[in-house]
């Protein structure tokens, strides 16, 4: 796709985010209620993440009626055009629930081929164009575009310097079943000795822009759903960031692992070694 055409997209889903994350901060209640769960009981989804998702969808249908949408909350629409977007409404709907301020909306473009059977576009093939994790609560607002570079309010991001993985400073993030928090948790006693420190803020997609601007040297996690990389990871990559899954898979649901070109194949090794992407 030509650059004026990915601009346009970054520039799409910059304004829908932002239009959707005032929804979410100016509407927020002083008391959040759960709306339903997910996979499991901790697992919430409340009422703004519905409306913020319903209003992504109307807004991107009035200005890319041909596009597909590929949401949380409501599932996949095809489209015709061959452009997907993938929404997460509310990234960190558990932050949200309490008040904690990091959160974000998140919206990126891809293109990929649709199943036969009318399935979303894969994300292990799908390529990302175009990116935006908008975090109202304090008003960031990270944009990226393929092969355009990764932005934080208009200034241009890089990954921070190579050190080694006993310096690195580590964010990840956990899931809500039982069984894998558990493996999560061995996964996180045997890495912590290794590494500087370890963050955990709740928000998959602000730690990845985290990591776009040096804020954290690599980052990992296990069980992220599409909708919480596709934007995030392209604004790491376009920054410099390499992002990968383990035994050569992509990036996806069994483990994403970014950081510096040459300190992932590090971390790869060990979390392979430890079995990360299993519940032993």
């Amino acid at each position: 796709m030509a650059a004026d055409q990915v601009d346009e997209l970054v520039a799409i889903a910059e304004q829908v985010a932002r239009e959707a994350g005032r929804l979410v901060h100016e509407g927020r209640p002083d008391r959040v209620e759960v709306a339903g769960t997910k996979s499991s009981a901790v697992d919430v989804v409340t009422a703004m993440d519905l409306a913020s998702e319903e209003l992504v969808r109307r807004r991107l249908a009035e200005l890319r009626p041909r596009d597909g949408i590929l949401g949380e909350e409501q599932g996949f629409v095809p489209g015709t055009s061959g452009v997907t977007w993938v929404v997460d409404p509310i990234d960190g709907t558990v932050n949200y629930l309490y008040g904690i301020p990091s959160y974000a909306v998140s919206i990126a473009a891809v293109v990929g081929p649709v199943g036969d059977d009318g399935r979303a576009p894969d994300p292990a093939t799908w390529t990302v164009l175009a990116g935006c994790v908008h975090a109202p609560a304090d008003g960031r607002t990270f944009t990226a575009g393929h092969g355009r570079g990764a932005y934080l309010d208009g200034r241009r991001l890089s990954i921070g310097e190579a050190r080694p993985l006993s310096g690195c400073l580590v964010g990840t993030g956990f899931g809500y079943l039982a069984s894998r928090r558990r493996s999560q948790a061995r996964v996180l006693v045997e890495l912590l000795p290794r590494v500087r420190d370890i963050r955990r803020n709740g928000s998959a997609a602000i730690e990845l822009c985290t990591l776009a601007f040096g804020g954290l040297d690599l980052f990992y996690e296990r069980g992220l759903a599409p909708w919480d990389l596709a934007a995030a990871s392209l604004v790491a990559q376009e920054a410099g960031a390499l992002v990968a899954g383990l035994h050569g898979r992509p990036a996806g649901v069994d483990m994403a692992v970014a950081g510096h070109p040459s300190q992932v194949a590090e971390l790869v090794s060990v979390l392979e070694e430890m079995r990360a992407d299993s519940d032993m």
